[in-house]
């Protein structure tokens, strides 16, 4: 860098990942703020002077931030925690009091404890402060009324946390009774807190003797009298500063809190959390405070002056400057340094001050973004990037984005120092998403695991305990070793990538059919990748057919799809192509018009690149979608193909012709069908959906209980949960509140699944067991509006049905009439034609002389009746709820 280009003003920064150095920084700064406490010219109520007394590393999520904070702790707690390869400080740790408090969400922190957790934490002296602990207790009277103090810690936790917590209550009633005694009011102890603060202000105010020990507090009087809200607590935390430096000199100690994930406070426009902490910080210049979190800390930042309370690089030199070191050559300590990869603001920040003229940065702020995304926070890539920048600008060409790809010196820096197995090992699993050490033997054609063992040690392997394998390449060295031009002796040809891929693919499907683990999870992933390698590298399917079965047998729909492809995605060119354009279109069916959906699979069985079975599904599954947009012609006709083909859909496409004649109102011949179907047919759920519209929802609903019963004994979630929403639907109509219940438990078995339909179902089955609501047709509307956007044209007379009963049970006949009007422009085509029928069984109205009834299997009259027992059976439990 220093040689790349004439501008002197040019400097080089390094990204901090050393853990012994930021132990040495955290030392060197706890070291510094010892001494600095220590002068005769410190003063803990100067408001101000300057504040060093923050030390903040940062890095990307994963790079061990928090295990960094916590061996903080540790080592500040008991010396034989520190890990062996940490210096010993020159100070003995007990003259420190750590306490770390982990801000992030999912821990329920919220401002009130984190004030308590450092109050807590220092109740080990066993000591009242009696300055704060005043104000604390009339904030918690006020704010916690008839909530003691006592049952609050058991109840969130923080008496097992913090051994001296049950202290605390103590401490604070023999502050309260110093202050009542010194004041003659024995009597208010424990009792009218408001009135002793009061009299302590009036006796601070008229500087009383007898309050001589409060009276040094110049501030306490002042937060006595203010309002006891979350903002005078902050501010309160500057007394227990004062508090600290009251205790004798050999019981002094120095404060450490730890504030750990900081970037979950709030983001860089709402800094309402960030500005409560801040105070905190700058309130208690006798702490030290080392803050741990995705970004660098922006408070020497003058530009947020108004969102926080003290900003600008006077108030906190340290935080400044962001070279990572403990100090530069002159000025004070640098406080920021940090752990790992860059964040992307960082990359932005580093791209901008590595080249710049007159203090502008070089790189335009549009490049810096497409180099920032394509780095991944790797700062070496950011070097990489810097230098092909200044060559391409020596050439008198303007630097683009496309100019920033995969830089070749990434695979020579990452492999010099590997051994060749480590090597071969390094460019298999580059071929993965995810893996774990026996993947990669297996992938790397290698008989033992050692090669694969060095190579998760080594810091371009990220670990993730919690994935269903546990290591991955960093992006951008694996982006390199795919793509950029290997230089290197042994590097690999083409074929030897098409033998890495074929193993991969093998031992993938080996991971799925014989690993330990047989569950969805796997699946998912090894067709995630599996579908990847195929489709690159153009190999045969072999297992991933299977596959695919398996992963629509669940009814779930995970998203399958793998990194972005060179060619067009419409381009098909292989089977794999297909497959994963056949699979990818049935998981986004979720989220888009049927139409669309239809679209896509017609491009996928016109390709003719599918073998038999896996045509067979695409035909099902377009029927389906067919159906779903009221092409029911073409529907019923892909239908009769997959049944003519006599593969393993067969059974459902019987359904699904069984399920056409039940639309086009051929209810016997349903019925006759459903006979025959069985499990893999969903013979119950037919029955269901036949039941409830021959007015018989208590049927419906125990046919649809049995399906869901054989749905989880096959552990078919996905049909577990449509066949719950419908008995949902069904009983709404007959019995509200165990519509409740049944609603509560479809909600469960719907929770991580993407059922578009089945969802719309659970919602029409709430609009139905609230029928008779005023309030009830905002949310039909709403309804109409989503389905409209699903393209689910199936589903719209369903809820048309639904608003026809709301209003029937409410006598709104105009509201009706306009029910029945839609329900005969949706059903005009044919299919659900019944349904207009059923809306005028509902208030007992006479049917139109020219109309055409269907097939019901009991009988107009006799349906006709139950509909309108229903619709009366609901105005009667209204009329007796009042």
């Amino acid at each position: 860098m220093l040689f790349g280009v004439n501008d002197r003003s040019v400097r080089a920064e390094e990204a901090f990942t050393n853990r012994q150095a930021q132990w040495q920084a955290v030392v060197a700064a706890l070291t510094d703020h010892l001494q600095h406490v220590a002068s005769p010219s410190f003063d803990v109520e100067d408001l101000a002077c300057s504040r060093t007394n923050v030390l903040v590393a940062h890095g990307v999520g994963g790079i061990g931030k928090s295990t960094f904070s916590r061996k903080i702790e540790a080592s500040l707690t008991q010396p034989g925690s520190r890990p062996a390869q940490w210096d010993a400080p020159a100070w003995p740790v007990e003259r420190m009091l750590p306490v770390r408090i982990d801000l992030a969400r999912s821990t329920g922190i919220d401002f009130e404890r984190v004030v308590l957790s450092i109050r807590l934490a220092i109740a080990a002296l066993g000591r009242p402060m009696p300055a704060f602990d005043l104000v604390l207790r009339r904030y918690w009277e006020r704010n916690h009324p008839g909530e003691p103090l006592e049952e609050y810690l058991r109840r969130g936790g923080l008496f097992s946390r913090f051994s001296n917590a049950v202290n605390l209550p103590e401490q604070m009633q023999s502050a309260l009774a110093d202050v009542a005694q010194a004041l003659t009011l024995p009597g208010t102890v424990g009792g009218a807190i408001g009135h002793l603060t009061t009299q302590l202000v009036g006796a601070l105010r008229e500087r009383r003797q007898t309050v001589r020990t409060l009276a040094g507090c110049t501030r306490l009087a002042d937060i006595l009298e203010a309002e006891p809200d979350l903002e005078t607590l902050s501010f309160a935390t500057h007394l227990l500063a004062w508090d600290l430096t009251q205790l004798p000199a050999p019981q002094r100690v120095m404060p450490v809190i730890l504030f750990d994930s900081f970037e979950e406070v709030g983001d860089r426009t709402h800094r309402d959390f960030e500005r409560l902490l801040q105070r905190i910080v700058w309130l208690m210049p006798n702490a030290m405070f080392v803050i741990t979190g995705r970004n660098r800390l922006q408070w020497a930042e003058d530009d947020l002056q108004g969102q926080l309370d003290w900003t600008g690089s006077t108030a906190w030199p340290g935080l400044a400057g962001h070279v990572p070191g403990s100090r530069g050559h002159s000025g004070p300590a640098v406080r920021q340094i940090l752990i790992g990869d860059f964040s992307p603001e960082d990359c932005d920040d580093h791209l901008a001050r590595r080249l710049a003229r007159d203090s502008e940065p070089l790189i335009e702020a549009d490049l810096r973004r497409a180099i920032t995304a394509r780095s991944h926070g790797l700062p070496l890539y950011l070097d990489l990037a810097v230098m092909r920048f200044l060559e391409i600008r020596r050439s008198g060409r303007v630097p683009q984005p496309d100019d920033f790809g995969d830089f070749p010196a990434l695979i020579s820096r990452t492999v010099s120092d590997l051994t060749t197995d480590e090597r071969h090992v390094l460019r298999s699993v580059s071929l993965l998403d995810a893996f774990s050490v026996p993947l990669a033997t297996q992938v790397a054609g290698l008989t033992h695991d050692a090669a694969a063992l060095r190579l998760s040690e080594r810091p371009f392997i990220r670990d993730d305990p919690t994935g269903l394998w546990p290591f991955h390449l960093h992006q951008v060295v694996r982006s390199a070793i795919r793509h950029a031009a290997d230089q290197s002796d042994d590097r690999w040809s083409p074929q030897d990538w098409h033998r890495a891929a074929t193993r991969a693919l093998a031992a993938l499907g080996h991971e799925w059919n014989h690993g330990a683990r047989r569950e969805r999870a796997i699946l998912i992933g090894c067709l995630r990748q599996g579908l990847r390698l195929a489709r690159d590298f153009r190999l045969e399917l072999d297992w991933l057919t299977e596959a695919a079965f398996s992963y629509i047998g669940d009814s779930v729909w995970e998203p399958l799809a793998p990194p972005t492809h060179s060619h067009v995605d419409a381009l098909l060119e292989t089977p794999a192509d297909s497959l994963f354009e056949l699979l990818r279109t049935l998981a986004r069916r979720q989220g888009e018009h049927r139409a669309r959906t239809v679209e896509r699979l017609t491009t996928v069985i016109d390709s003719g690149l599918l073998p038999a079975e896996l045509h067979e599904m695409a035909l099902y599954y377009r029927a389906k979608a067919q159906r779903d947009i009221g092409r029911s012609q073409d529907s019923r006709r892909d239908y009769q193909q997959v049944v003519d083909g006599g593969g393993r859909l067969t059974p459902a496409a019987r359904r699904g012709l069984a399920q056409a004649a039940r639309l086009a109102g051929d209810f016997p011949t349903t019925l006759a069908a459903a006979q025959t179907l069985g499990w893999e047919g969903r013979h119950q759920r037919v029955l269901g959906d036949l039941y409830w519209l021959q007015g018989q929802p208590a049927r419906a609903a125990t046919a649809y209980l049995a399906g869901r019963l054989e749905a989880e004994q096959h552990a078919i979630s996905g049909e577990a949960a449509h066949n719950q929403a419908l008995r949902a639907l069904a009983l709404a109509f007959l019995d509200p509140r165990q519509a409740d219940d049944e609603l509560d438990l479809a909600d469960q078995l719907l929770a991580g699944l993407d059922l578009r339909a089945t969802t719309l179902n659970a919602a029409i089955a709430a609009l139905i067991r609230d029928a008779g609501n005023p309030a009830l047709d905002d949310r039909v509307r709403a309804l109409r509006t989503e389905v409209d956007i699903a393209g689910l044209t199936s589903t719209a007379p369903t809820l048309e049905l639904a608003a026809a009963f709301h209003h029937a049970v409410a006598y709104d006949r105009d509201a009706l009439t306009v029910d029945i009007s839609r329900l005969r422009e949706l059903t005009q085509g044919g299919d659900f034609s019944y349904y207009t029928d059923i809306a005028h069984f509902m208030a007992d109205l006479p049917l139109p002389a020219d109309h055409h009834p269907p097939h019901w299997l009991d009988g107009e009259e006799v349906t006709r009746a139950r509909w309108h027992s229903l619709v009366a059976a609901r105005r009667n439990l209204l009329r007796a709820r009042g």
